[in-house]
């Protein structure tokens, strides 16, 4: 994924992690600042007008969850929070507190990478109306994708589901992750018609050998980026 324009504060009191975080994000072409305790994370966040904000929940001082309710109550931000701790109670604070989403370390950067893009169609629509992703470019304004500077043709539906899958790219998505976003919650009919979409998506791609879209027996399907 490369995108322009948007821009996240990480938090947190661990270097090595932050450093991960730092690094990962500025390769995807977010604009990223950094901090290491809580005062810090707010007056940052005050002056950058970050978009996204990852917070740890466990710092010396402030902690996440008032950092989150200290921000929540004047910056329009979404928040992703990241935790050790395994607790349900510790996940239904962090959402009271005004946290947009969680995560438990150690965590996935593929997945942190997916939890930011719904966050921001979420809250920053106007944001992401074109966005690359190795070899494809997603123009959601103009509802179009291309493979190598090339428009694809694709029908609505196969709009959302390659959309689908290469936003989450790298990430196993089963059929009934796949109807349930693409169909809907509600879709009532048979599953096999996934199926029937990867096989003209392929088609579309010029992917024979299955080398974008992999089928996982059992598990469901991966889009994987050259």
């Amino acid at each position: 994924m490369k995108v322009k324009g948007i821009r996240i504060v990480a938090v947190d009191d661990e270097p090595h992690i932050l450093q991960f975080l730092e690094i990962g994000l500025l390769n995807e072409g977010f604009e990223v600042q950094t901090a290491q305790d809580g005062m810090t994370a707010i007056g940052l966040i005050k002056e950058f007008q970050p978009h996204v904000a990852i917070l740890d929940v466990m710092m010396p001082g402030m902690d996440g969850f008032e950092v989150c309710r200290t921000i929540k109550k004047t910056e329009n931000v979404a928040v992703i929070m990241l935790t050790a701790k395994e607790e349900v109670d510790d996940r239904v604070k962090g959402l009271n507190s005004g946290a947009d989403d969680y995560m438990i370390k150690p965590f996935s950067f593929d997945e942190l990478l997916a939890r930011i893009q719904a966050r921001l169609r979420n809250q920053f629509p106007n944001l992401l109306g074109e966005v690359t992703y190795g070899p494809f470019r997603i123009d959601d304004r103009r509802k179009e994708i291309s493979l190598d500077n090339h428009v694809l043709e694709l029908s609505p539906t196969e709009y959302e589901l390659l959309k689908f899958m290469v936003i989450n790219h790298g990430l196993v998505l089963s059929k009934p992750m796949i109807l349930d976003k693409v169909w809907g919650y509600d879709f009532a009919g048979d599953d096999n018609i996934v199926e029937v979409y990867v096989r003209s998506l392929r088609d579309k791609l010029g992917d024979k050998e299955h080398r974008l879209i992999r089928t996982l027996r059992g598990s469901g399907y991966r889009v994987d980026l050259p």
